[in-house]
């Protein structure tokens, strides 16, 4: 037997060495003392998936280690329940620690001073207040070809419509902002003018003068799409060089 065999028998021994401990993670002696349950379960799986890593690590052939998928059952689900576990115990000791405040019931009779959708459909609200971009028409006399609410509607489907048709538009197969500077852009434009458009929809509680508001509305988002891609477009060059550069370290030609 080879001594680099008798050495890797001896390190799998006890299921030691593959991984050296630290200080923040326990040996082998202390997982396998520690009780039946979930937090036993979840350590021999982060073992496992370890000792998998570093068998993987050491057949590999080339410069970098291959990557390595695991099933979902006994890996993924340990992991899941385990992440679930701890955010629903944290959610539950919130809420018992501090409960939230129950306003008085609200009047019937009295409408409110300020009302507002939730928070997530500020922009879908901020578009109903497109009034000022409505044009008043000379050939109408004056007048405007539709009502300000039914310009708000219409002003919401264009948007919704172009989201929904962005991924028709753009088939193809970028995992990174940097390999697609134009629709990186286009969504940095979308995601800002989200957020000017919601704080246009409450301009009464934002200390801004409301002329100002509606006009860096409309002039924050194409400034900041167009930063973003000039910086993705500088960056692209040296970014496909070192992605090609490191794929044929990982697979060099034959």
């Amino acid at each position: 037997m080879a001594p680099s065999d008798e050495t890797d028998e001896e390190v799998r021994a006890d299921g030691t060495g593959i991984v050296p401990p630290d200080d923040e993670t326990p040996t082998w002696g202390e997982r396998k003392a520690r009780s039946q349950g979930l937090s036993r379960l979840t350590y021999e799986y982060f073992e496992r998936s370890r000792r998998e890593d570093q068998d993987l690590r050491m057949e590999s052939s080339y410069v970098e280690r291959d990557v390595l998928g695991f099933p979902t059952w006994p890996h993924e689900m340990i992991r899941n329940l385990a992440i679930t576990s701890f955010f629903v115990g944290m959610m539950i000791f919130l809420a018992a620690t501090l409960p939230p405040h129950i306003g008085a019931p609200a009047n019937p009779s009295q409408t409110p001073a300020v009302i507002l959708p939730d928070w997530y459909l500020y922009w879908s609200f901020g578009l109903l207040k497109l009034g000022p971009l409505n044009p008043d028409l000379a050939i109408l006399g004056g007048q405007k070809l539709m009502a300000d609410r039914t310009y708000g509607v219409l002003a919401n489907l264009v948007v919704v419509g172009f989201i929904a048709i962005v991924p028709f538009l753009n088939k193809g197969s970028a995992r990174r902002p940097v390999e697609q500077p134009f629709w990186a852009a286009v969504g940095v434009f979308g995601v800002v003018f989200s957020i000017t458009i919601a704080a246009l929809s409450v301009k009464n509680l934002v200390p801004m003068d409301p002329h100002l508001l509606f006009d860096l509305t409309f002039l924050l988002p194409p400034v900041a799409g167009f930063i973003a891609y000039a910086v993705l477009r500088t960056m692209r060059e040296g970014y496909m060089f070192e992605l090609n550069r490191r794929y044929y370290r990982l697979r060099p030609p034959k």
